[in-house]
C-alpha cells in the first residue's frame, strides 16, 4: 500500500504545481480599446491524504488509504494600463458604503415614481 499511496501523493502534487502557475493566477493579457488588460485571478487550494491498516480476529488483516485535493479559481480583478497609467479594476461585488452608493440611482427613481403616483 505504501508505494501506491506515494504515487498519488505525488500524482496529485504534480498536478497542483502545474496548475498554479502564473498564467493561471495572473491571466492572458488582452487589449480593450487603448487599454490593456490582465485579468487576476485568486488560486485556492487544498490537500489531504489518510491511511490505515488492522487487524480483526473475524475479517483478518486490512489496510486503505485515500488521497483528495481540491482547487478554486475565482476572478478578483484586472490590472489595466493606458499609456504610463496603472490601475486595478476589482470586479468583487461592493459592501458598506460603496454598496449603497451603487443603489441611490435605483432608490431616486422609486422615489419619482412614488411621487407621480401621488400627485
Amino acid at each position: 500500500m505504501e508505494i501506491q499511496f506515494k504515487e498519488m501523493i505525488d500524482q496529485i502534487t504534480h498536478f497542483m504545481k502545474t496548475e498554479a502557475k502564473t498564467n493561471t493566477v495572473i491571466g492572458e493579457a488582452f487589449q480593450l480599446g487603448e487599454f490593456s488588460c490582465i485579468p487576476v485571478i485568486r488560486v485556492g487550494m487544498g490537500f489531504g491524504s489518510g491511511g490505515g491498516e488492522g487487524e480483526d480476529p473475524k475479517h483478518g488483516h486490512g489496510e486503505g488509504g485515500g488521497v483528495g485535493a481540491g482547487m478554486g479559481i475565482e476572478p478578483i480583478g484586472f490590472l489595466v494600463s493606458r499609456g504610463e497609467s496603472i490601475t486595478f479594476v476589482n470586479t468583487r461585488t461592493n459592501s458598506g458604503l460603496a454598496a449603497a452608493f451603487e443603489k441611490v440611482p435605483e432608490l431616486i427613481e422609486k422615489y419619482m415614481e412614488k411621487q407621480a403616483e401621488a400627485v
